[in-house]
């Protein structure tokens, strides 16, 4: 098995990005656009973190911190990558970020249908929390 690589995401690596969530996320988010993403990565430089593998995008988390809260986003890994330690490498790297930056405790949004996802999540030792629900509303469309 050849080695993973794991880097932050830079501007020239948006275009193959939202390609790669086409292909290998599950869903599809209102800021899923070049717009979108430019304005994650120019607030924060660090948070998209990509896997690589022989030179090809493998998977990406998107490792967000407000100062109060982490925040897990679009971890996605490419369906020919699964199963081979990519999601768990980005993980670590996003847990390292946030232990880095003083958080507390990571919260991942994940679909209730993804099953696949929730099977990935409990192995790396997160847990539901049937306490809370999502609320949202879209400012623009």
């Amino acid at each position: 098995m050849s080695s993973l690589s794991i880097r932050t995401a830079n501007p020239d690596d948006l275009d193959e990005i939202l390609a790669f969530w086409k292909e290998a996320a599950e869903g599809t988010s209102i800021s899923d656009d070049r717009d979108g993403i430019e304005r994650l990565v120019a607030r924060d430089p660090e948070c998209l973190i990509l896997a690589e593998r022989d030179g090809r995008l493998a998977g990406t988390v998107i490792a967000g911190f407000d100062g109060w809260r982490c925040h897990l986003y679009r971890l996605a890994v490419h369906p020919e990558q699964r199963r081979r330690g990519v999601a768990t490498a980005l993980l670590s790297a996003a847990e390292e970020r946030f232990v880095r930056l003083g958080g507390r405790r990571g919260d991942a949004m994940v679909l209730d249908a993804n099953e696949r996802a929730h099977h990935t999540w409990r192995a790396a030792g997160y847990e539901r929390e049937s306490r809370w629900s999502r609320w949202v509303k879209h400012l623009s469309r």
